[in-house]
């Protein structure tokens, strides 16, 4: 086949995956998965592991039981909105790597506010709701604030956002756990705890009875999905904010301020990994510990946005992918005595393989294939 041939082919190809549909990307994203675990399971089975017990389990671990589910619902909820985080950020063109900083400074930041206004509010229904009201403001707040220093940084002192978002995380989880074990840790505490939230400072439990998870926080992750998406495609914030993502210079003609957005941008996604903080503190902990035991939400974030394409609304099917992936492979390492890393390896299979056809158009797109070149 001569080059030009080639050429054709691939261009034929890479049309079809630039230009595909929500139906066909999510056709491919099913396909994508079966295979990985096809494939999974064949180097379970050359492991000399049961490869049909394996797959299973992991299915089941997801959404084979009510407490399955609402497990697995519990961490994507926690992915989704931590996800939209990260999604802001690489939208714009900003790499904010310390949503899992911005996301411990959040919840740090309810746990005080609720602890701190617990005596001076009326206890019951009205009083709760007053607190995580409260305590979620501030969640938001301290996030945006947090994320706003990287993005002071780099926009006036042109400081790598990468660098400083990556070290911030480590300042966010020290500072943190000695704030929680020298002031906030209850005289006579085995490990570094604050005290429990009142007993009336709760996401109400429904349709599943769990103690870690609520469909209204599930709710709150939509929404802020909705929010979000809604501010990106239909403000002139977030025209500019996507603007100076994908076209700088054009951005910056259009008399956009390149430095201001910077800031705003780390300081919007900032907000949302604060609200993340928030619905781990309220609905999953009930109070605030060492960050270090804490699950690296910030971080598989940012593998659930590159899933998504930093599509907020893409967000939601990623997170719901992670948390499924994350309950399955906790079960299989309750319930089989199969090594934690090859339960990742055969995870890290079904991620490669969802992600490659959106790395797939997103390399298509930046090199002309697919009739997108001048």
């Amino acid at each position: 086949m001569s080059g030009n041939g080639a050429r054709a082919v691939l261009d034929r190809t890479a049309d079809r995956m630039v230009h595909a549909t929500a139906v066909e990307r999510l056709a491919i994203a099913v396909a994508s998965t079966l295979l990985a675990l096809a494939l999974g399971a064949v180097v379970v089975a050359a492991s000399g592991y049961d490869a049909v017990e394996f797959v299973s389990s992991l299915a089941y671990g997801a959404f084979g039981s009510k407490s399955n589910v609402a497990f697995t619902l519990r961490q994507s909820t926690m992915l989704i909105i931590a996800g939209v985080a990260v999604a802001v950020a690489f939208r714009a063109g900003v790499f904010n790597i310390g949503v899992q900083g911005q996301f411990v400074v959040g919840g740090f930041a309810t746990s005080v506010t609720i602890l701190f206004l617990a005596p001076y509010l009326p206890t019951g229904t009205v009083g709760g709701v007053l607190l995580i009201v409260f305590g979620t403001i501030a969640a938001i707040l301290a996030g945006g604030a947090y994320a706003a220093l990287p993005g002071l940084m780099k926009a006036y002192a042109d400081a790598n956002e990468v660098i400083t978002t990556i070290m911030l995380n480590f300042i966010a989880s020290g500072v943190v756990f000695y704030l929680v074990d020298s002031q906030l840790r209850p005289s006579g505490a085995a490990a570094p705890n604050t005290e429990q939230f009142p007993d009336y400072v709760e996401l109400p439990s429904l349709v599943f009875d769990s103690s870690s998870f609520s469909v209204v926080g599930l709710g709150v992750a939509l929404a802020t999905v909705i929010v979000v998406a809604v501010v990106m495609s239909r403000t002139r914030f977030g025209y500019d904010l996507v603007t100076s993502g994908y076209q700088e210079s054009a951005a910056a003609y259009s008399g956009v301020d390149p430095k201001r957005t910077v800031v705003t941008t780390m300081t919007f996604s900032g907000m949302v990994a604060g609200l993340t903080g928030a619905m781990f503190a309220i609905m999953i902990l009930g109070y605030y510990s060492d960050p270090a035991t804490f699950p690296r939400f910030g971080f598989d974030a940012i593998a659930v946005s590159l899933l998504a394409a930093n599509n907020p609304l893409g967000v939601v099917p990623a997170g719901i992918l992670f948390g499924g992936l994350d309950a399955g492979g906790q079960y299989i390492g309750f319930t089989l005595d199969v090594p934690s890393e090859l339960v990742d390896g055969v995870v890290g299979l079904v991620v490669l393989f969802v992600a490659t056809p959106e790395l797939f158009r997103m390399a298509g797109r930046r090199t002309g294939l697919g009739g997108d070149r001048k």
